[in-house]
């Protein structure tokens, strides 16, 4: 049903206008009284909960950071099947991002484009919203992103991160330091091991005791990603998460035209997936078993999701094919996962 929704109808919208109009839905649902109802549905077995970062997952599958950008759905996504939620990127400033058009999809090849530029209305808006979320007892695991203002110069992103840090830690189950979006200009310049060394200790004392985990790009080089893994354990960081969009354009269907004229921006998606899963291979290789990697990039399926766990993944997260999948696409996954959970267990002889 999802599928002929979409050929018919939601192809043919614009993709930030349809981005809006399924997050009113999703946002609607616990405040229309059907959310535990939904999650009846879609929860994941309790077979599948991941203990990381001193916390319970109920579910190695969650929702990236990018869907929901200021934490306003994060129980609607929870009722969807989500073991976790990250939310943002927020930047300490509020800001529109960059003009419209600024999201495309790339339908043949399951993937997208975007150039959103980190609009959100602000860390200050933020920790409102989400001290009252954190307040609540039942809601998914909670992540949050945050990012260098566009405003602020490179040369002064430590103090814009430790403001968000700040104001934010407080309510997250995890904090999350965005280095390596290629939609702000500079910012992944971040990465490199002489900016990024401060910028971590910086926020991670701003941090306090929440978790801190850091966010790389696909397009480092493997020898770069192996010198932020030695810089992640010599700071005592909680994880990695890799990766974000990339701004290769390898391995696409569509007409080099139509890429083109689309221009500059994050491709997301399964033109995604093999870089990703070689990202994650690279950190597993060289940080230590108990440090949380989070793999995210080109996941679809709960055959997606499981090969990431057995490449060293922690827990797994996906985006992109939410567009392509639906709203029963995390219910998809867990159950997909328990499948195969049952089917590798031995049963015992009677």
């Amino acid at each position: 049903m999802y599928r002929l929704l979409f050929s018919a109808f939601l192809s043919r919208m614009d993709p930030e206008a349809a981005h809006h109009l399924a997050f009113r839905f999703i946002r609607a649902l616990p405040t229309l009284g059907v959310g535990r109802l939904v999650e009846r549905f879609t929860g994941p077995d309790p077979a599948l909960a991941v203990e990381a970062l001193g916390l319970t997952f109920p579910s190695p599958f969650g929702i990236a950071a990018g869907f929901d950008k200021d934490g306003v759905a994060v129980r609607g996504l929870g009722n969807l099947g989500f073991g976790h939620v990250e939310v943002g990127t927020i930047t300490a400033i509020a800001q529109p991002g960059n003009p419209a058009p600024r999201l495309f999809r790339l339908v043949g090849d399951r993937a997208l484009v975007n150039r959103m530029g980190f609009n959100n209305g602000g860390a200050d808006a933020a920790a409102g919203r989400l001290s009252r979320l954190a307040r609540r007892t039942h809601r998914p695991v909670l992540g949050i992103n945050i990012g260098k203002s566009r405003v602020t110069a490179v040369d002064d992103a430590i103090g814009d991160y430790e403001r968000s840090a700040r104001l934010l830690a407080p309510y997250a189950d995890y904090l999350v330091v965005n280095v390596s979006s290629p939609n702000t200009p500079g910012l992944r310049g971040l990465q490199e091991l002489d900016a990024l060394a401060p910028l971590l200790e910086a926020v991670r004392a701003a941090a306090g005791t929440t978790p801190l985990l850091v966010k790389i790009a696909p397009d480092l080089d493997d020898a770069d990603i192996v010198r932020i893994c030695e810089l992640v354990v010599r700071l005592g960081l909680d994880g990695i998460i890799a990766t974000n969009t990339t701004i290769s354009r390898e391995r696409l269907r569509v007409a080099a035209s139509v890429v083109a004229d689309i221009g500059a921006g994050g491709l997301s998606g399964a033109p995604l997936a093999q870089r990703s899963l070689e990202v994650l291979q690279v950190v597993r290789a060289n940080v230590p078993a108990d440090l949380c990697v989070i793999s995210v990039g080109g996941v679809e399926t709960a055959a997606d999701v499981q090969q990431r766990l057995d490449a060293g993944a922690t827990l797994v997260q996906g985006y992109t094919a939410f567009i392509y999948r639906g709203p029963l696409w995390a219910r998809q996954v867990n159950r997909g996962l328990a499948r195969r959970r049952r089917q590798s267990t031995p049963t015992s002889a009677s």
